[in-house]
C-alpha cells in the first residue's frame, strides 16, 4: 500500500495511491482505523507533499561500515543517534535551500521508517507491529559545520534539510532493499539495507528505550559511502527499491 499526503488546490489530504494512478482519500486515521473514500483524484493534478508530519526525526549515524570507514571513524558498538527538527521536512519536488552559513552541504540517501503507534520500551521482536511503513529520505548535512561544531545539531537542522517521500509503503520487508542516490542523473551512492550494522527492528527497539516514539515519527536508518557536496542547480534523486523516487532540486 502506498500512502501519501497531497495538495489539491487549497485542500491537503492523506490518500492511497492505486496502481491505476488514481488517489483515493482516506476517511479516518492513517495511524488507526480508516477506509477509502469513493471520490478519487488524478495524481497528475495533485502536488505530492511530505508523506507524514513527524513530531521528531531520529537519525542513526554510521549504520554502514563503509560510511564509517569513509570518514575514518570506528564502527559503533551501539546505534549512534542524533535528531532533526520537524521544520526540516519537505516533500518530493520541493527545493533544498543551501544556507549562507555553510560552504559544503552534502546529500545522504537513506531508508526512513515511519512509526505507526506509540512505542516505549519495546523489544526487537515487537518492533514490526509499531511500524506503519517506509519511505525515502535525504539526510542533508552541512558538512563543514558538522566538523566545526564537533556535534551535529546545527549541521543537520536547517529548514529543508530532511526531504521525505514520495510515499509511505507498508507492505515491504526492509532487510534487503537497494538504495541508490543520483546527482544530476549520475549514480553517487549504491548499497543495500542488507549491509546495515543495526537492522530496523533493533533500531526501533533501541530508540524506544530512550524516548517515546509517537505516531508519524520518523527514523532515518543511516547512509552508505559516496556522500558528496551539492551545488545550486543540482537535482538529487533518492531511489529505493519497491518505494519510489524522492527528487529535490537544490537552490
Amino acid at each position: 500500500m502506498r500512502t501519501g499526503r497531497f495538495l489539491d488546490q487549497e485542500r491537503i489530504f492523506t490518500g492511497q495511491l492505486a496502481d491505476d494512478g488514481l488517489v483515493y482519500p482516506l476517511v479516518g486515521d492513517i495511524y488507526g482505523q480508516f477506509q477509502l473514500a469513493e471520490q478519487d483524484y488524478s495524481l497528475e493534478k495533485l502536488q505530492i507533499l511530505a508523506p507524514c508530519q513527524p513530531s521528531k526525526i531520529i537519525c542513526v549515524g554510521l549504520n554502514y561500515r563503509d560510511h564509517a570507514q569513509e570518514f575514518g571513524l570506528p564502527v559503533p558498538e551501539e546505534p549512534l543517534l542524533f535528531m532533526k527538527p520537524s521544520t526540516a521536512v519537505i516533500g518530493t519536488g520541493q527545493p533544498v535551500i543551501l544556507p549562507p552559513q555553510s560552504k559544503q552541504v552534502d546529500y545522504e540517501g537513506e531508508l526512513a521508517v515511519v512509526i505507526k503507534r506509540c512505542a516505549k520500551n519495546i523489544t526487537s521482536a515487537e518492533a514490526p507491529a509499531y511500524i506503519l511503513g517506509y519511505t525515502c529520505a535525504n539526510d542533508v548535512t552541512a558538512r563543514d559545520l558538522q566538523k566545526k561544531d564537533g556535534q551535529w545539531v546545527r549541521a543537520k537542522s536547517f529548514d529543508t534539510f530532511c526531504p521525505l517521500g514520495p510515499y509511505i509503503v507498508s507492505d515491504i520487508e526492509p532487510g534487503n532493499l537497494t538504495v541508490a542516490v543520483y546527482q544530476n542523473n549520475i549514480l553517487k551512492q549504491h548499497t543495500s539495507t542488507g549491509n546495515f550494522i543495526f537492522e530496523v527492528p533493533v533500531l526501533v527497539s533501541f530508540i524506544s528505550r530512550i524516548m517515546t516514539l509517537l505516531p508519524g515519527d520518523v527514523i532515518l536508518t543511516g547512509t552508505s559511502s559516496g556522500v558528496g557536496a551539492m551545488t545550486v542547480g543540482d537535482e538529487i534523486k533518492i531511489k529505493i527499491e519497491n518505494i519510489g523516487d524522492l527528487v529535490n532540486p537544490v537552490i
